[in-house]
């Protein structure tokens, strides 16, 4: 059910894929989705060391027998990140898949990655930009709309548009992210002509997801307005949750405060203790608009479930309606 070029080129039972959800995506997490029919994704940027990013993959490979992937970063970052080992290492311990992200082409680390057989998914959230992942040598191109949580880019175009407008003209399969939770997303990825779908925010609220049990609470009693975009002063627009130091975060960028000057709101050391202490006044909290549908904290197996339980029940519906 619900076979696609990229459940087929990635091995996997479902067209869902756990987006690189920076320190958050750990080895656990990313074998539960994989478990569960999905792709499993851990985050590389945050180990530092290409030793670290091998006993995460090694891990990850203890808790699956199933495909899973590796998200490179090439956003900004304050201390250089290791990609070229990084590939190095994804390509010698023969990971199915890289998803790269950032502002950045992942053209230097095409050929590594071709030469150890690893699917490139290169995520976008224009569709220029996207076509420019294609031209490189991705095989899979993942373009991401205003509604995602975290990075948003800076056009705010919303997912509905850029999936069609890039399924017409991309020549691989493209995956819609940015406000799928559950079901129906799916369904309407699939319609749009994505050929699976990214999902983040909506693993965030699973059993499985090391965050801290406030996160996942304020998780669900958020609603779709509870979300703003910052950032954009630093050409890096990110959605997160609305919260005091949001606004404060909104009123430093107004008068045009440095990066040093929010380095203290915006870098890992804070976002960290938002993520694993519940401190909401340490940091910004990653969400997209999709929490004003998330009202319960199942396991991840049975959230993928769930889903595909929904999809098919759908698509009965939709037959139905087209033979009346």
């Amino acid at each position: 059910m619900f076979k696609t070029r990229v459940t087929e080129m990635l091995g996997i039972e479902y067209p869902i894929i756990c987006g690189g959800l920076s320190f958050i995506a750990r080895a656990e997490m990313a074998a539960a989705v994989s478990n569960a029919g999905g792709l499993g994704i851990i985050t590389s940027a945050h180990l530092e060391t290409p030793m670290a990013l091998r006993d995460e993959i090694r891990k990850t490979k203890s808790l699956t027998d199933k495909p899973f992937g590796v998200n490179i970063s090439m956003f900004p970052a304050v201390k250089p990140i290791p990609n070229s080992e990084f590939v190095e290492v994804i390509a010698e311990e023969g990971v199915k898949a890289v998803e790269s992200s950032g502002a950045k082409s992942p053209a230097e680390y095409v050929p590594r990655l071709k030469e150890g057989k690893v699917i490139l998914i290169h995520k976008a959230a224009t569709v220029r930009h996207a076509l420019k992942g294609q031209e490189v040598g991705a095989d899979i191109i993942a373009i991401v709309g205003m509604e995602n949580g975290g990075a948003t880019g800076m056009e705010n175009i919303a997912t509905s548009v850029l999936v069609p407008a890039l399924v017409d003209v991309a020549k691989v399969p493209v995956l819609a992210g940015g406000g799928f939770a559950d079901g129906r997303g799916l369904i309407a990825a699939l319609a749009l002509g994505a050929e699976g779908i990214v999902m983040g925010t909506r693993f965030l609220a699973t059993k499985e997801c090391p965050i801290h049990p406030n996160y996942k609470e304020w998780l669900l009693k958020a609603t779709e307005r509870d979300t703003t975009l910052v950032m954009r002063s630093l050409q890096n627009t990110h959605r997160v949750l609305k919260s005091r130091i949001t606004e404060e975060l909104l009123k430093m960028e107004t008068r045009g405060a440095s990066l040093e000057e929010m380095l203290p709101i915006i870098g890992n050391k804070a976002s960290k203790r938002v993520a694993f202490e519940g401190d909401f006044d340490a940091g910004q909290a990653v969400a997209g608009e999709v929490i004003g549908l998330i009202h319960d904290i199942p396991t991840i197996k049975e959230l993928i479930d769930r889903i595909i339980a929904e999809a098919q029940a759908i698509t009965q519906r939709l037959h139905n309606l087209v033979i009346q």
